[in-house]
């Protein structure tokens, strides 16, 4: 099996590292193309206004000047003989659920490789902050995210469907289990903070703001919350089809 690992965090991130481990343990045919720089919250976009630079980092890996997206296209149409047969995207250093997934260039990178017919996971490692510092515990998903991966490895994804796997915030051994969910929802939590430089003029730091979200059964964010691996299968067809139909009795043909 050749897989090719992609993220958001950038090359050198550590959840990279964690994610290229993983990767050894189900096959030795491993190639990594990953973005220069820290990528988070670009989603599915592309770099169309300027050049991508392309950097050997040792063999089979690959830094990018470019997006996760960049990077999955890259890998796979100029770097790779032949096709891999799973791309995973991660680890990313803190969880994706809920609409936050919208915003993911985590998941955006599986969302491309699911775009190009391949199978395709995302996979992230929810954190908590100690003293001003992440704590993330990285042996959490390098411990159970094997097993994980290769029961999805087995299975047959639909075509334009990917998977997006989140591991909770404890130790490998505190997991109650995995749970297949669908994404959850979140209050809108991003404002605009207004700060002035030294000579006054303004300028603005996105800030996130959320109040605790509601815990409905059967989502991501609530598989977290219960120590749950959340496995979510999430299709790149965003037609709402009930809508749909209510819409066509207002504009069907008379």
């Amino acid at each position: 099996m050749r897989i090719l690992i992609t993220n958001d965090d950038g090359i050198h991130a550590p959840g990279l590292e964690v994610m290229r481990r993983i990767a050894a343990k189900l096959s030795d045919d491993v190639w990594v193309c990953a973005p220069e720089t820290d990528q988070s919250g670009l989603a599915h976009s592309l770099t169309l206004s300027e050049p991508l630079r392309l950097r050997k980092v040792d063999e089979n890996v690959f830094a990018l000047k470019g997006t996760p997206t960049d990077c999955v296209i890259m890998g796979i149409r100029e770097l790779m003989d032949t096709p891999p047969n799973l791309v995973l995207s991660g680890v990313n250093s803190g969880q994706n659920i809920g609409d936050d997934v919208s915003y993911s260039g985590t998941v955006a990178g599986a969302m491309e490789g699911a775009l190009l017919g391949i199978k395709a996971i995302a996979v992230s490692q929810a954190y908590s902050w100690d003293d001003g510092h992440r704590s993330i515990p990285w042996e959490t998903v390098e411990t159970r995210g094997p097993d994980v991966i290769r029961r999805l490895i087995d299975s047959d994804f639909p075509n334009r469907t990917l998977v997006n796997v989140n591991f909770p915030n404890c130790g490998p051994d505190d997991i109650e289990g995995e749970e297949i969910t669908r994404m959850g929802s979140f209050s809108h939590g991003l404002f605009m903070e207004k700060r002035h430089d030294g000579r006054g003029f303004p300028y603005y730091w996105l800030r996130f703001g959320r109040d605790r979200s509601e815990r409905r059964e059967g989502t991501d964010i609530t598989a977290l919350a219960n120590r749950r691996i959340s496995i979510t299968p999430l299709k790149l067809d965003l037609t709402d089809e009930a809508f749909g139909e209510s819409l066509a009795e207002r504009f069907g043909e008379d």
